[in-house]
């Protein structure tokens, strides 16, 4: 049986026995042993593949696996990997162990809740291992479906307007995606919906190029909070529950990305030349836009929401740039984010867990009452802030260094609009830990809160490891995802 079926069998196996389950200590059960099943699979998928790497296997995809899925159409479950897929299933199956334990305390329909959170794990790591259209498409609706229940039902704040809100422009996106993927089969001429057999045959003719590429960009970049059609993302995320809200902004988000380069770009390299230029514009937007709109925000959740914004826009800019370094330095981006949003949104909802309040005008002073929460809180500003030793840095200076590599007055002039992104995000991350980190405790009821609990601990640890260990140790990865680029970016160059 090949390795990455098991990624959908175990949440499959999951659903079950959470079905099954008489008591809530039998839902942690379960949830605990098939996260972590989830977590060491990953690992070894990673060190396979990097000992495939080093004994000289270049192909573009590896593990591969084809069972026909419907006959008349030529549809199957084609698996296989390269190392953005690696990558982006570490950092899944990170952030679901990690958002277990930051759920552990639950109490309101535990049962359900896990139900819907496996088999919204269940649809994105499905995404990131199949390799045909239609069953990338399928899996994509499946993430997006228990989002409505887990942020209508177990969300907080105006939770039935931001489930809302987040489902229909993403079934908008999904529309208009659904359409770009059937507009690719018919046009190309293919007898399959296999994007790398598409991707060989390159007979896409250029005006359903033209046509097609946008519909299957934006339909991927609304979930990559594409300017302007993000507006969905920070009520959503301010609305969400804590695990929720960490796979949300840490893995979700991240299928936008991925779909816009494995297939708006490496499908439709000709368009992409011609029309990139428009999204370049729509994504610094994005960039300069959601940092300049953390700043003047006050609630904990909406600072990290349109933090998010800018730091995925920063992703599609980095795609868009088509060239090596950048498009590595987006992926890296991807895994960073997924990381430092993921504890952000952990710690967050460990802080409002016992303060009851998100506005940091009412947060001072947390450093004497909550240390270990507080001292892993300024790691996370430090690193989203893009601090030299933690992955942000590393992210970031891939990118902004790819993207200079064009000498064109317009790809120079964009990336430095870009740029001050970074010292934007410096003083909202700042004036956001100055405020509510340090100073003297404003409300004395606090100075009888307690910090992080042993659960709490297992999960902000994790996540503060990965992020240092990305950081300091960023070349294995770097490499891993750079060689994989390389075949889409030499399609995209070429044309």
């Amino acid at each position: 049986m090949n390795l990455l079926l098991l990624f959908v069998l175990i949440p499959i196996l999951m659903i079950f026995c959470l079905w099954i389950s008489r008591n809530i200590n039998q839902v942690r059960g379960v949830m605990v042993a098939g996260s972590t099943a989830l977590l060491i699979l990953s690992g070894v998928l990673t060190y396979l593949y990097l000992g495939a790497r080093a004994d000289g296997d270049t192909a573009e995809m590896l593990f591969r696996s084809d069972w026909t899925w419907y006959s008349s159409l030529n549809i199957k479950l084609s698996l296989g990997v390269d190392g953005i897929s690696v990558a982006m299933l570490l950092l899944s199956s990170v952030i679901v162990f990690t958002g277990t334990f930051a759920s552990w305390k639950l109490k309101d329909q535990t049962k359900d809740f896990f139900l819907w959170f496996c088999l919204l794990s269940l649809g994105v790591f499905g995404f990131f291992i199949t390799i045909d259209l239609f069953t990338m498409f399928m899996f994509y609706e499946i993430a997006l479906i228990p989002m409505y229940l887990l942020i209508g039902h177990w969300g907080s704040g105006r939770k039935e307007y931001s489930a809302m809100k987040l489902t229909l422009m993403l079934m908008g996106a999904s529309a208009l995606l659904l359409a770009g993927i059937l507009g690719i089969y018919f046009s190309s001429g293919a007898t399959t919906m296999n994007i790398l057999e598409i991707a060989q045959l390159h007979n896409i003719p250029m005006n359903a190029q033209l046509l097609f590429f946008p519909l299957t960009f934006v339909g991927f970049g609304v979930l990559g909070a594409l300017f302007p059609f993000h507006t969905w993302s920070p009520d959503g995320h301010a609305s969400a529950p804590t695990a929720v809200s960490m796979l949300h902004a840490g893995v979700l988000m991240k299928l936008g990305g991925y779909g816009c380069f494995r297939i708006a770009m490496y499908l439709m390299p000709e368009a992409a030349n011609e029309l990139g230029w428009i999204f370049l514009i729509l994504t610094t937007i994005s960039v300069v836009y959601g940092a300049y709109s953390a700043i003047v925000q006050t609630d904990l959740k909406y600072i990290n929401a349109y933090s998010s914004v800018s730091h995925c826009g920063l992703v599609l800019f980095a795609i868009l740039m088509t060239n090596q370094t950048a498009t590595t330095g987006a992926v890296i981006q991807m895994l960073s984010h997924g990381l430092m949003t993921a504890l952000f949104f952990a710690l967050i909802g460990m802080i409002y867990g016992r303060t009851h309040t998100r506005d940091i005008r009412e947060l001072a002073g947390l450093m004497k009452v909550m240390p270990f929460l507080s001292v892993c809180y300024v790691i996370a500003g430090l690193a989203n802030l893009g601090l030299p030793g933690f992955s942000g840095f590393v992210a970031e200076m891939t990118i902004f260094v790819g993207s200079f590599e064009h000498v064109d007055l317009f790809h120079r002039v964009i990336t430095i609009i870009a740029t001050s992104s970074i010292v934007i995000t410096a003083v909202y991350i700042l004036r956001l830990v100055g405020r509510s980190i340090y100073g003297e405790v404003k409300n004395p009821e606090f100075l009888k809160l307690k910090d992080a609990t042993w659960d709490e601990r297992v999960s902000v640890i994790v996540l503060v490891i990965s992020i240092a260990a990305l950081g300091i140790l960023p070349l294995w990865m770097n490499n891993m995802i750079g060689d994989s680029v390389l075949p889409i970016v030499n399609t995209l160059v070429s044309r």
